[in-house]
């Protein structure tokens, strides 16, 4: 794994050194060792594996749900019990979709995003028309909002798995900030905690991202959360970047489970119609600079590219997103001509890519639902 540091220390021979200047040695020493602990501890538990029966590789987890500050006393067990009862079957279903290190692909659909057709068809088939990531098909885990969606998930996808919102038109096309699709992405996180707590990590992605080509490779091993953009200004630990909650990946530590606890927990201090980036947005100072110390990196548009911040270049693009858009026929107009843009230039030869003037087509009918009259 590459996450883990070494340290090497210089060693002296000789028995005749003092006995202050070994103490001087060991002091640093014993500080390095407990700055490093939680992160060595924290990829020790990803690295090994083990095998099921069916001879495929799974992640040896270890839960980080009891380690939660909250979750201390006589009632933690409690608490744990109506966590499990609240996903049923989640802790059987994460084995089978994750991959050796542990990590899920996690989408959520209500029944309007997965009809024939809808966003849903046009998610898995950029699988497989992406370069070499069809196979990550097999790790994603898509998450229905209400019993049609998810009986229009198990006709075509291997792994659904039903989290019902109880929100009246939540099966609908929801209206951005209407009281369904604010209790939608709500549940999604809530959701996420758990994963965390049960010792995954995911990577969220939105239903209108289309993949292209493999993302994992340009996510920093180092990173607690990489998080896409709406617009990126080079840095890619600059705080004042605008995050996009609708691409992230967070790796499960005791840290990310408690920075996902108070990140659901701080919905209370804002305004009712605050969405999870409204909030994520103006408290990530907080994860960064505060006790948890997460490492927050921002993923750059040119790889992770998005109707908000749009680049007309196909040679390194890992997904694209409509975002900055509004309602789901104008999405999905947009990102056919994403679809069809791609198939155009997948079908070059590698010397023709080279010299290709082909350009995405540019998002016109989005860029327009964000226009203020």
């Amino acid at each position: 794994m590459g996450g883990l540091r070494s340290t090497q220390h210089d060693c002296g021979g000789g028995v005749s050194h003092s006995l202050s200047f070994l103490l001087g040695a060991l002091l640093p020493t014993v500080l390095l060792f407990f700055l490093a602990s939680d992160r060595v501890d924290e990829q020790l538990s990803s690295i090994s594996t083990f095998r099921f029966g069916n001879g495929s590789a799974a992640h040896q987890l270890t839960s980080h749900a009891a380690s939660l500050p909250t979750d201390v006393g006589d009632g933690a067990d409690e608490k744990l019990h109506a966590q499990e009862e609240s996903f049923p079957g989640l802790a059987e279903l994460l084995p089978r979709v994750a991959m050796d290190d542990g990590t899920v692909i996690i989408t959520s659909v209500n029944e309007a995003f997965a009809r024939p057709g809808s966003l849903l068809d046009l998610f898995r088939g950029s699988f497989r028309d992406g370069e070499g990531i069809a196979h990550l098909l097999n790790h994603t885990l898509i998450v229905a909002a209400d019993p049609g969606a998810l009986a229009l998930c198990e006709a075509v996808h291997p792994h659904c798995y039903l989290l019902q919102v109880m929100a009246a038109g939540v099966s609908s096309a929801n209206g951005f900030l209407t009281r369904s699709y604010l209790e939608l992405v709500w549940s999604k996180l809530t959701f996420q905690h758990r994963v965390l707590q049960l010792g995954y990590n995911y990577l969220y992605t939105d239903l209108d991202v289309m993949w292209l080509r493999n993302p994992f490779r340009h996510i920093s091993l180092y990173a607690d959360m990489a998080i896409s953009t709406d617009r990126f200004n080079g840095d890619a630990e600059d705080l004042t970047n605008a995050p996009n909650t609708g691409f992230y990946y967070v790796r499960s530590t005791n840290r990310t489970v408690e920075m996902l606890r108070r990140w659901r927990a701080a919905r209370s201090r804002f305004r009712p119609k605050a969405h999870d980036q409204e909030v994520f947005e103006a408290i990530k100072g907080e994860f960064v600079g505060g006790e948890l110390q997460i490492k927050l990196v921002f993923l750059d548009t040119a790889l992770f590219d998005g109707f908000c911040e749009y680049h007309g270049e196909m040679d390194r693009v890992c997904t694209m997103h409509a975002n900055c858009c509004l309602r789901l026929v104008t999405k999905l107009h947009d990102l056919r001509n994403v679809v069809a843009d791609w198939k155009r230039y997948s079908s070059l030869t590698p010397p023709e890519k080279m010299s290709s003037k082909l350009r995405w087509t540019y998002p016109a009918k989005c860029a327009a639902t964000m226009k203020i009259p």
